[in-house]
């Protein structure tokens, strides 16, 4: 945890910290107000997933009435 006067100086220092996988937290009067943390930048691929997830063959079938209810849904 670092406090924001330290954070404005040592930037660079903390974005260097940040890419090498820390987490850093950001005081104001030793009271955590922001984290910094590194972008994901791996990109979600479409069908990436093929053969690893499976979905039952009711998957879009309307929900049953009993829970349904509980969402306010009617039957349909």
């Amino acid at each position: 945890m670092v406090n924001v006067h330290r954070a404005k100086t040592e930037l660079s220092r903390l974005l260097e910290a940040v890419e090498a996988g820390e987490e850093v937290v950001i005081a104001r009067a030793g009271v955590p107000v922001a984290r910094l943390v590194a972008v994901r930048t791996d990109e979600r691929v479409p069908g990436s997933l093929a053969g690893v997830i499976r979905l039952g063959v009711d998957f879009d079938s309307p929900l049953p009435a009993e829970i349904a209810g509980g969402f306010g849904m009617e039957e349909t």
